[in-house]
């Protein structure tokens, strides 16, 4: 028995059989939209995932990925990974990301938390510094949070503010960057009239300054640094709102790659450097565009580029960035505490179970899957395989990915007669298509479906089971569109690509050899979501699912 009374042990499922083995593909990115042109899915070569959508209309359905369904505030906010792989691994829905902080924000409670405590210490003699984008995109961060923030730490005694604001252009319009920056303005004189030296420091777009991730371009982040931190851009601007304005003038300028900038008083001297005994908090609720950073702010040892100092601070993320690294070691709101996984009821129900992606997804379908826990829960039934991504290059230059590694770790998993679960997930089609280069997204989502064949292929060789699902969409829709639907053009008439996520549900179909007999997805559950796959695969694994769980998708019907 669990020490809250509950036990580990499942009930079997009086109609489905155990031992078969289970292939769960997690194709990242992969969302159901009109077939169009700018649908890559649709244009790409995918027989395999054809076949599954058009094989048997009892095996294939679409389930929600954003929004309520994965324990985002509305349904105006895109799913994604970290969501979508916590959903699909704890079967039930937990408060994520901005939901989490507009709790905290609105209760009050994350100024009585330790990550708030933590900086508080420096707000008698020091600077507080506010990092991140300025958007209401919701995607990394929203800009009624950021405001919340300023609001409240300036009346818990923060003196002097600094904020060092990165444009968007990407998950909103480009050239809303303005707007933003000028409400920024007018909270921060405000602030002013109330005696606090509150002022914007720094700023730039955030794919060329602070943003980047998967240790792609370090470059990107010493620009920030070197504004941020130093106080040092190769723009001085006495205005923010200023600074935006003259540097979207250049040629080809936009929001996501506007050069760094920084303030300066009228003697030319920066107003904002990060200095001794100051504290840094880090806006983005999202973590994969804040990690290299809180490496940079948080590292004794650090050799990707030269700090020139390395300031000695109080730094505190949102959240925390990455659970396996403990990063940052403070933050401002704690994760869901998301516990009995079905990973961990399957292991300790004896299911072996195999893992494996590449680099840019290991951790999703590991340490998310898990309910954001390192390691394995019994290291006699699990083995966890990360395959290097390409590194140093944009996705698009070899948009194949390590799709076909993973295929073969996966098969030679299936052949091996070792696991019951066969776990993976293939980040093509959402990796890529975040390069927005629609021609190499293409490319991706065939070779996804390549190794979907493969994959499936050894199921039918043992006869075994495959689900396969996605976590949110991507490459289904990669053109930005007006309240129509109908494509947005930018001032030349070409269309405005899309590079973020989307709000499409995603496919799961259920298949093999050795899915018993009458086993369908059940009529009705119109809203379910990623949070249902859980049981589903609970139940083909020939277990009933606890009883707290979303419900199964399926039923099985007496033939």
């Amino acid at each position: 028995m669990g020490s809250s009374g509950f036990s580990w042990k499942l009930n079997d499922h009086p109609k489905l059989p155990k031992g078969k083995v289970i292939a769960m593909v997690v194709l990242d990115g992969w969302g159901e939209a009109n077939p169009n042109q700018y649908n890559c899915i649709h244009v790409a070569e995918t027989p395999v995932m054809d076949s599954l959508k058009n094989g048997a209309p009892e095996k294939w359905r679409l389930v929600k990925a954003h929004g309520k369904a994965v324990g985002l505030p509305t349904d105006d906010d895109m799913g994604n990974s970290e969501v979508g792989h916590n959903a699909l691994g704890a079967g039930r829905i937990y408060a994520q990301g901005a939901k989490l902080v507009d709790l905290a924000l609105e209760s009050g409670k994350i100024y009585d938390d330790e990550g708030f405590k933590y900086i508080k210490e420096s707000f008698e003699t020091g600077t507080l510094h506010l990092i991140g984008l300025l958007s209401d995109g919701g995607v990394h961060s929203r800009l009624d949070q950021l405001q919340l923030l300023l609001k409240g730490a300036s009346e818990r005694g923060a003196k002097r503010i600094r904020v060092h604001a990165l444009t968007d252009g990407r998950d909103v319009l480009d050239g809303t960057s303005v707007g933003f920056m000028e409400t920024l303005e007018n909270d921060l004189a405000k602030l002013r009239e109330k005696g606090i030296d509150a002022q914007i420091a720094s700023g730039g777009g955030r794919m060329y300054v602070t943003m980047d991730r998967y240790e792609n371009d370090w470059d990107v982040v010493k620009r920030g640094w070197d504004a941020q931190v130093l106080g040092e851009a190769p723009h001085k601007f006495t205005n923010a709102v200023e600074a935006v304005k003259k540097l979207r003038e250049e040629p080809k300028a936009n929001d996501q790659y506007l050069p760094p900038f920084v303030i300066v008083d009228e003697n030319g001297k920066s107003v904002g450097p990060i200095l001794d005994g100051d504290a840094v908090v880090t806006f983005n609720f999202r973590a994969d565009r804040m990690v290299m950073l809180a490496k940079a702010l948080e590292y004794e040892d650090f050799d990707k580029f030269d700090r020139v100092r390395f300031p000695k601070i109080r730094y505190a993320g949102m959240l925390q960035y990455d659970g396996e690294l403990k990063l940052p070691s403070h933050y401002l709101v704690s994760p869901p505490e998301i516990e009995r996984t079905s990973g961990e009821y399957l292991v300790h129900n004896g299911v072996s179970t195999f893992a494996c992606s590449e680099t840019v997804k290991f951790g999703h379908v590991t340490f998310f899957w898990n309910g954001n826990r390192s390691g394995y829960f019994d290291p006699s039934k699990e083995e966890y395989v990360e395959i290097p991504s390409d590194s140093g290059i944009t996705f698009n230059v070899k948009p194949k990915m390590k799709a076909l590694e993973i295929a073969e770790k996966a098969r030679d998993a299936i052949l091996s007669g070792k696991f019951h679960q066969v776990r993976v997930n293939l980040p093509n089609s959402d990796m890529v298509g975040h390069t927005g280069d629609i021609e190499a997204t293409v490319v991706a989502c065939k070779a996804a479906d390549d190794a979907v064949k493969m994959i499936l292929d050894a199921i039918e060789q043992v006869g075994g089971i495959y689900v396969v699902t996605a976590d949110h969409g991507n490459a289904e829709d990669m053109v930005k569109r007006n309240k129509k639907g109908e494509p947005l053009l930018d001032k030349n008439g070409n269309v405005q690509i899309l590079t973020s996520h989307t709000l499409e549900p995603v496919p799961i179909a259920i298949g093999g050899p050795g899915l018993a007999p009458g086993v369908k997805f059940r009529q009705g559950l119109p809203g379910a979501g990623l949070a249902n796959v859980a049981a589903t695969v609970m139940n083909l694994h020939g277990y009933e699912a606890p009883s707290d769980y979303e419900p199964t998708l399926i039923e099985v019907v007496d033939n």
